[in-house]
């Protein structure tokens, strides 16, 4: 085990959003940090997810830090090994290296409010810190359901974001589970090597085309000789997904004409009418992710491929059978079923200043002030916390607006001086929450009827960000003291053998 060591802020995960806050922090003067991270190499999300075809659904000029731009991405929706390498790019060009602790998984950190410090214990040693920076993310942890017989099946199972490259899938006979934004990526990938494909589709979704190509050695070029064009390039992407918001987030019906698109490119793609009955949603476009891919409706349609239109119920030995009572022979079960997001496993590892974890504490749904701090949990921050996720954007904007409200939280607590903390108040947490909930009333997420991952077991969206990400940086711009209470050390009791020390000061 390793010894004690105390930092001024710990971080927590190594992936945009870890790696983001080490930059700022650096770009701050902070140094006196460690990043946190469980697994044995950075990256985050795109270190986990490597299956066949996994790639961005968002252009990488988009979805990459503003401070690191990179001329050189050689698609318009780069792939998941040049985002990672991007990733390792960032830490080598900012001198992260020295700061991050690999392997060192997180189970405990704990609040000590008489020393005004989080106590963190990790699988490698113990740490203490003033601050603490979450940044585990919602994509890190997969949801695999509880299917009746699972664990008696003979075969292969796994979930696509810890793939199996040692398995291989040459002729046998494959159960997809699940159509979200990873299914549609592997369904192609796989499918012309597998000897059958059968995907259980519990809700079809929206699919649009993804226009994709890739990026000319003469656009790299211009890029690195000219970095404005690159900043250009990244600030129409940024407008034009602006302008789309209040389509999602005031007026769903314009949502309709888009639809209309999707529904000409199913058409286009999937002849069989039964099969196009089965694949058309009957919510509205938008309610749940949209997915962009010009290989999945083809894919679908090939001989070796069917399609259940109903969920997995259980599992009978080497038979899987779906709600509605198919029952197919597989050799392999490969799980797209998505993430703990609404339901961060992390949360049960944060101990705060009442003795509540996280999760106790969001027993009845997560809720943050401006998606950065919690009540009860002083000097404590998230990145990509609730209410943060976009449906139509780049995240990485989000993550950068939530980098200058850390900036100036570290900024404020060296203008405090000494011991102090910040804790957000609960009225401030009530107040913003609030407006966000009301705000998400008249959202496509909230009126399109559909049950999305976006919402939590209560059915409140507390996934994404009814506003532009415009509006998200205004809001996070700096730190609002009137909606913290400031703590420092109390004072010690008077007794014949001591005399007073600090004095508890709290604004």
């Amino acid at each position: 085990m390793a010894k004690h060591e105390h930092v001024r802020v710990a971080v927590i995960g190594s992936g945009f959003g870890g790696l983001g806050a080490a930059v700022r922090l650096r770009r701050e003067g902070i140094t006196d940090f460690v990043v946190l991270e469980r697994a044995d190499s950075v990256g985050g999300t795109w270190r986990d997810n490597s299956y066949p075809g996994c790639a961005c659904d968002v252009p990488s000029h988009l979805y990459s830090f503003s401070f690191a731009p990179n001329p050189d991405w050689p698609r318009i929706f780069s792939g998941q090994r040049h985002i990672r390498a991007y990733l390792e790019h960032v830490t080598d060009t900012f001198g992260l290296r020295p700061h991050l602790r690999l392997s060192h998984e997180v189970l405990r950190t704990r609040w000590d409010g008489d020393a005004l410090r989080w106590e963190i214990e990790t699988s490698k040693g113990s740490f203490s810190a003033d601050v603490v920076v979450s940044a585990t993310g919602p994509l890190s942890d997969p949801k695999i359901p509880d299917v009746p017989g699972l664990d008696g099946f003979p075969g292969k199972v796994f979930h696509s974001a810890r793939w199996d490259h040692d398995y291989d899938l040459t002729g046998k006979r494959v159960a997809m589970i699940g159509t979200g934004a990873s299914a549609i990526q592997i369904v192609p990938a796989i499918q012309p090597t597998v000897g059958r494909l059968t995907l259980f589709q519990r809700t079809p979704p929206w699919v649009m085309r993804r226009m994709d190509r890739r990026i000319t050695g003469a656009e790299r070029w211009l890029h690195r000789t000219l970095p404005f064009t690159s900043t250009a390039r990244r600030g129409l992407l940024w407008g034009i997904r602006e302008l789309q918001v209040s389509a999602f987030t005031k007026q769903p019906a314009v949502l309709g004409l888009i639809e209309n698109l999707a529904k000409a490119n199913l058409a286009k793609s999937i002849k069989d009418p039964a099969l196009r009955a089965k694949l058309t949603p009957s919510y509205r476009f938008g309610c749940k992710r949209i997915l962009l891919s010009g290989e999945y409706y083809p894919a679908l349609a090939q001989p070796n491929v069917d399609v259940v239109a109903s969920g997995l119920r259980e599992v009978r030995g080497s038979t899987v059978v779906a709600a509605d009572g198919t029952e197919t022979e597989v050799d392999a079960i490969i799980f797209g079923t998505g993430f703990h997001v609404t339901d961060m496993p992390i949360a049960d590892r944060v101990v705060g200043a009442e003795g509540l974890t996280l999760a106790e504490t969001w027993k009845d749904g997560m809720e943050s002030l401006r998606g950065a701090t919690a009540a009860g949990f002083p000097n404590w921050m998230t990145i990509i916390g609730p209410n943060t996720g976009l449906g139509n954007s780049s995240m990485i904007l989000m993550i950068e607006s939530q980098l200058n409200y850390l900036a100036d939280y570290m900024r404020q607590l060296t203008v405090l001086g000494g011991r102090v903390a910040l804790a957000a108040r609960p009225s401030a947490v009530g107040a913003w929450n609030r407006k966000v909930q009301s705000r998400m009333e008249r959202t496509v997420w909230k009126s399109g009827g559909c049950d999305s991952w976006y919402l939590d077991a209560n059915g409140r969206n507390t996934t994404l960000w009814p506003g532009t990400t415009g509006e998200f940086r205004r809001e996070t711009r700096q730190v609002d003291l009137a909606e913290y209470e400031i703590i420092r050390p109390k004072a010690a009791p008077v007794t014949a053998e001591s005399t007073p020390r600090d004095t508890e000061a709290v604004a």
